[in-house]
């Protein structure tokens, strides 16, 4: 599977670019008291918490890969046992939290999450008593190696993601929620089967680049990625939502000349991004989902919590 270029640099010989001005537009620095443009009150939001210890950490993580598995069965993500999540571990960075392969979405608990060796793939933490989903980590641990400010990873074969990927075009800025990928959506302009080996990790990879946050994958599915399992989740969802409605848009004008597409200027989807597309806000949008499942799930989702922890590395 072939990458699209996302730079200004020219593309490497035989491969179809495809550009979205990832560089121009995305944000160098942090941008402090977004939360506070855009909530107020005694209670604003504060977005991302800090943690008084690592395992405290830990245990979000998981707990919020649970409730986010169990939203993503509640959308109908679930596909056999494809999909999967990666989340960089808090304490060891060379190490990544993921699902085990073969059990569903909506039965997903904080204590089935199972931790691994970016570098060798080993279990080394977590829940040992499923396996790891092969072709998942290959695609994540590349991500992770060559982003080093990504935590978190979300890929699943969704039913608007497969369609609108069978084009091999981006998605166009027609509404203000789809900004909050404006210019940090990369594009996979080659199928190259099933991952079986670490090389379609690094392909997808190199798509992303240095800047972008989600890709759509040829003829596979949609992959998104944060600082946060909550704001990479949330994209994921919008990614899927934002499929779902070009596909709409472009069947309502298909053969209708008197019905045109009206796409958002650069300036306003730059302005949108800028305001939207912050990983504070983005966690702080993920969290009516997660916490809802959590709440609705009980104490179940809890399972094996207090057991979390990983192997001290040697």
């Amino acid at each position: 599977m072939a990458p699209s270029a996302l730079s200004n640099s020219p593309p490497p010989p035989a491969v179809k670019a495809v550009r979205h001005d990832v560089a121009a537009v995305t944000p160098d620095e942090e941008q402090e008291g977004q939360l506070h443009n855009l909530s107020h009150g005694p209670n604003a939001l504060t977005g991302i918490p800090c943690f008084d210890s690592v395992h405290e950490h830990r245990r979000h993580i998981v707990l919020h890969m649970a409730a986010v598995f169990r939203n993503w069965a509640r959308c109908g993500y679930t596909e056999g046992i494809s999909g999967h999540i990666s989340v960089r571990d808090p304490e060891y960075p060379g190490y990544i939290w993921m699902n085990p392969i073969g059990k569903h979405f909506g039965l997903m608990n904080a204590g089935d999450m199972l931790c691994l060796d970016i570098d060798t793939g080993e279990l080394v933490g977590g829940n040992k008593t499923r396996p790891a989903n092969t072709p998942g980590f290959w695609i994540h641990s590349e991500i992770h190696k060559a982003r080093a400010d990504i935590h978190a990873i979300c890929h699943a074969h969704t039913i608007a993601g497969r369609a609108w990927t069978a084009f091999g075009k981006p998605l166009d800025m027609i509404t203000q929620d789809v900004c909050d990928l404006y210019g940090v959506l990369a594009v996979m302009d080659e199928y190259g089967g099933i991952v079986t080996a670490e090389e379609e990790g690094k392909n997808i990879a190199r798509a992303l680049g240095a800047k972008a946050k989600a890709a759509l994958l040829l003829n596979h599915g949609l992959l998104t990625v944060g600082s946060t399992v909550d704001e990479a989740s949330f994209l994921f969802g919008l990614l899927d939502r934002s499929c779902e409605i070009q596909l709409k848009v472009e069947a309502a004008c298909a053969g209708n000349p008197a019905l045109k597409k009206r796409i958002i200027p650069d300036e306003l989807a730059r302005f949108n991004f800028a305001m939207a597309g912050e990983k504070n806000w983005l966690y702080a949008e993920a969290q009516p989902d997660i916490e809802y499942e959590i709440v609705m799930a009980g104490e179940v989702i809890r399972t094996g919590l207090d057991d979390v922890k990983v192997d001290v590395p040697v």
